[in-house]
């Protein structure tokens, strides 16, 4: 427990194999404030740690092989997820609203305490101009209506990655010199990744007055002090 008894985090995350997941646990091994962690992927991580426990499994969308291992975690940071670049509108459906609900939904009946923490994105609009963020709309608005203890939807946009880390994608290593020209002038649209996992912990532990995050509040949560 810590000093304010909050209860530490046993949590769940999804998608540790790619580049916003891979960061949003580095952060979790780190914190005090969490306990454990189990990470549910296709294929392995890579990602050896004594908080760590990974679970391999190809069909996220039948989990009823691995459900045992789902039960006594009181948060999940769902992280899973792809762009909607050269992906039909089908596909992208599936993935990112079929998929994200049949995994929360089962986390929601065998977690009665859980607080899901999901990565949406900046624009996400469910009455908005393109399928991505519609799709992304619908996929946060619906999982508000499941059996969680509470659901934050977090909206990062340009991210600064954290050092180190493999899988960060290629593109980076060409604009990140830009991020401390365009922070100041663009406070709401860049941030870092290493904000977001602490963002992602302390608004499991502690609460947030919104159940949207956007860039700025990801970073107010991420300087949070109890």
């Amino acid at each position: 427990m810590t000093s304010k008894s909050i209860p530490l985090l046993r949590e769940i995350i999804t998608g540790a194999t790619g580049m916003v997941g891979e960061g949003v646990a580095y952060e979790c091994m780190k914190s005090p404030l969490v306990e454990s962690i189990l990470l549910v992927n296709r294929k392995p991580s890579g990602i050896t740690h004594h908080k760590v426990t990974e679970v391999l499994h190809d069909n996220m969308h039948d989990l009823s092989k691995i459900e045992d291992k789902l039960i006594g975690y009181n948060a999940c940071f769902f992280c899973l997820g792809i762009s909607s670049i050269g992906v039909s509108k089908d596909d992208y459906y599936k993935i990112t609203y079929e998929l994200t609900m049949h995994f929360a939904q089962t986390l929601s009946r065998l977690n009665a305490d859980m607080t899901l923490c999901y990565i949406s994105g900046a624009g996400t609009n469910i009455n908005g101009s393109s399928n991505w963020s519609r799709v992304k709309g619908k996929t946060e608005n619906d999982l508000k209506l499941l059996q969680f203890k509470q659901v934050y939807n977090f909206r990062p946009a340009f991210m600064k990655p954290t050092p180190g880390l493999k899988n960060t994608l290629g593109f980076y290593k060409y604009i990140t010199w830009m991020f401390p020209l365009l922070r100041p002038i663009m406070p709401g649209s860049i941030g870092t990744l290493t904000e977001l996992g602490e963002g992602m912990i302390n608004t499991a532990a502690y609460g947030y007055n919104n159940d949207t995050l956007d860039v700025k509040d990801i970073r107010t949560m991420a300087r949070h002090q109890p």
